[in-house]
C-alpha cells in the first residue's frame, strides 16, 4: 500500500537469506560409514510483510539471519538432508508451518559434487575389483554442481491453512564438455555478412546448463508444534497416480546428467541446437514426472591456428590439431521443450 500523497505503490515484495553455506556429516553407528554433503542455499520468503516497506514496521520481519539458523537447525534434524529436493520441501513447509503471516517460501539448493574414494575416484580401481568405497573419505569429482528451486505457497483459500502446493525445478550447472569430432556445421544462411567457413568436422564445446520442471505437488504442512514432522506422506502429486517424482529427484537428476553426457558423446551433431533438441526429448522419454525441460548451451570456441605463414596447414578439419581457446564473443543456443500433451 502507498501513504496518501506517494507516487508509487508497492506490488510485490520479498527477502530472504543467500548463500548459506552448509556441509552435513552423517554417520553410521553401527557401518561407521559416512556421508556427506556441501550446499550453497538461498531461503526467501513472501506474504504479509509489505507494512515492513511502508511503515517501517519490523514485527512482520522474520530475521535473514533466522532463516540462516533455520537452515543449519535443518540440515542437523532432517531426516531429508542427504537429499537436496526432499530437504528443499522439508525447509519450504517449515517455514510456511511456523509463521502463518508467510504466504511462499522459495527455497534454492546448489549441491557440490563430493564422491567418495574407492567407488568413483578415478585414481582407484576399487569399484572394478569389488571392494567398498573408503568409510569417510572423499574427493570432488566436478566442477558442475546440481540444483533444485522449491516454491512451497499456502493454498488458503481452496483447503485452509495447513495445506500448500510447491513448485519444483531440479538441473545441473557448468557441466563442461568437449568432443574433438563428431560435430559439423553447414548449410547456414551466407549472405554479405558471412564470413563463417562451413565444417563438416569441429571441435563441439559447451558449459551445460540444464533445468527439468515436475507438475505442481500438494504438501500437508506440518502439524506437530515446531512444525518439524515432515515426510513423503506430506506430500502427494497433482496427476491420477498421485505419484510425486519430484521426491525422488536425486535419482531423476542423476539419469538426466547420464543422458546430457550420453546424448552429447554420440550424437553426429549437426548443430548446437539439434543436439539439445535430442538431449531434451531423450530427458522427457526417460522420465514421465518432468513437464518440461530447458537447456541453455554456450559455445566454447577452439579455433585453429594459422600456419600458412610456415608452409603448415593446420586449418582443414582433418589437419587442425592445434587450436586457440576463444573466451568472447562465443554462441549461446538455448531452448524448451514441453511435454506434448
Amino acid at each position: 500500500m502507498a501513504t496518501e500523497g506517494e507516487p508509487g505503490v508497492l506490488v510485490d515484495a520479498r527477502y530472504g537469506k543467500d548463500k548459506v553455506r552448509v556441509f552435513r556429516v552423517v554417520r553410521d553407528p553401527t557401518t561407521k560409514v559416512h556421508n556427506v554433503v556441501e550446499y550453497n542455499v538461498t531461503v526467501l520468503v513472501e506474504g504479509a510483510i509489505e507494512t515492513s516497506y511502508t511503515q517501517a514496521d519490523n514485527t512482520v520481519v522474520v530475521a535473514t539471519d533466522s532463516m540462516k539458523n533455520i537452515t543449519n537447525y535443518l540440515a542437523k534434524v532432517s531426516p531429508h538432508v542427504l537429499d537436496p529436493a526432499r530437504f528443499a520441501l522439508h525447509l519450504g513447509a517449515h517455514l510456511l508451518a511456523r509463521y502463518t503471516h508467510i504466504q511462499t517460501a522459495l527455497v534454492t539448493v546448489d549441491q557440490l559434487r563430493w564422491a567418495r574414494i574407492g567407488i568413483a575416484g578415478a585414481e582407484s580401481s576399487a569399484k572394478e575389483e569389488g571392494r567398498p568405497g573408503h568409510n569417510y573419505a572423499f574427493w570432488r569429482d566436478g566442477a558442475d554442481r546440481r540444483f533444485v528451486d522449491v516454491e512451497v505457497a499456502r493454498k488458503e483459500k481452496d483447503g485452509g491453512a495447513n495445506t500448500a502446493v510447491a513448485k519444483v525445478s531440479g538441473g545441473l550447472r557448468d557441466l563442461l564438455v568437449l568432443k574433438s569430432s563428431g560435430s559439423a556445421f553447414e548449410n547456414f544462411v551466407r549472405d554479405e555478412y558471412t564470413t563463417l567457413v562451413e565444417v563438416d568436422d569441429r571441435i563441439f564445446s559447451t558449459s551445460v546448463d540444464l533445468r527439468y520442471t515436475y507438475d505442481e505437488v500438494d504438501v500437508r504442512l506440518p502439524g506437530d508444534e515446531k512444525g518439524l514432522v515432515f515426510g513423503e506422506e506430506n506430500v502427494r502429486g497433482k496427476g491420477n497416480d498421485g505419484g510425486v517424482y519430484a521426491w525422488d529427484d536425486a535419482k531423476i537428476g542423476s539419469r538426466a546428467r547420464e543422458i546430457t553426457l550420453d546424448v552429447f558423446a554420440h550424437d553426429e551433431s549437426a548443430s548446437v541446437q539439434a543436439t539439445l533438441y535430442k538431449m531434451a526429448q531423450r530427458v522427457l522419454s526417460e522420465n514421465k514426472g518432468i513437464e518440461k525441460v530447458r537447456y541453455v548451451l554456450p559455445n566454447k570456441h577452439y579455433i585453429p591456428v594459422d600456419m600458412k605463414y610456415i608452409g603448415v596447414d593446420n586449418t582443414t578439419p582433418r589437419n587442425a590439431e592445434v587450436f586457440t581457446p576463444v573466451d568472447s564473443p562465443s554462441g549461446l543456443i538455448s531452448a524448451t521443450i514441453s511435454r506434448r500433451r
